[in-house]
């Protein structure tokens, strides 16, 4: 089973639409931002990471997704497939488009927007497809496709010296394991050369 991971990111918009009464107000803002490099993830073990553009665009496409407050299940504020929460890949990123229902805590929610106190987003997401390698000596994931679950108006992001160095761990594992074996066996095929160069050097003295 595929780990779920979560993202958070400060933003330069998160912010509240205002619109008529039968509409009500919308929260606008951008849950990714594409080709732009993560800060250093994965506690102990740090990589950097990136979203390409179009990993999302099968998955908003597709997918049963919700817009949650803190990515807590009791809390939705809207749901592509009831038309709440619209999802679409533009050239920054993605942008979310949330209508919030008519709850006092949802209510709360938009003021705490506007007033600033609440300014970051985040996505839950599993990977589909991703590659990784390194750069400088630094190890990197680039995320090609995911699988969205929800996106989050968050009060706290997922500080990377927290639960988040866990999060994504086992494709680095793999990737640091075949980095490994591919290393070692060139190792050896170098030893194998190095005899073979010196049997043929007495071979001929």
């Amino acid at each position: 089973m595929k780990e779920t991971e979560k993202r958070t990111l400060p933003l330069d918009e998160l912010r509240i639409k205002e619109a008529d009464e039968e509409k009500g107000a919308e929260i606008i803002g951008h849950a990714a931002v594409f080709d732009s490099w993560s800060e250093t993830l994965g506690g102990i073990f740090p990589f950097k990471e990136k979203v390409r553009r179009g990993a999302f665009a099968e998955s908003i496409l597709n997918d049963d997704i919700r817009a949650l407050f803190n990515h807590s299940a009791d809390y939705v504020l809207g749901r592509n497939k009831a038309g709440t929460l619209e999802l679409t890949e533009d050239e920054k990123g993605l942008l979310v488009r949330i209508k919030p229902p008519d709850t006092q805590w949802a209510r709360d929610l938009v003021i705490s927007i506007k007033r600033g106190d609440i300014n970051q987003m985040s996505f839950g997401f599993t990977v589909e497809e991703e590659n990784w390698s390194t750069e400088n000596g630094f190890d990197v994931r680039e995320l090609k496709k995911v699988k969205l679950y929800d996106v989050s108006p968050v009060t706290f992001p997922a500080y990377t010296s927290t639960d988040v160095g866990l999060r994504g761990m086992e494709s680095y594992k793999l990737y640091r394991s075949k980095l490994s074996e591919y290393e070692e066996n060139k190792a050896k095929a170098m030893e194998i050369l190095k005899i073979k160069t010196t049997k043929n050097k007495f071979k001929f003295m």
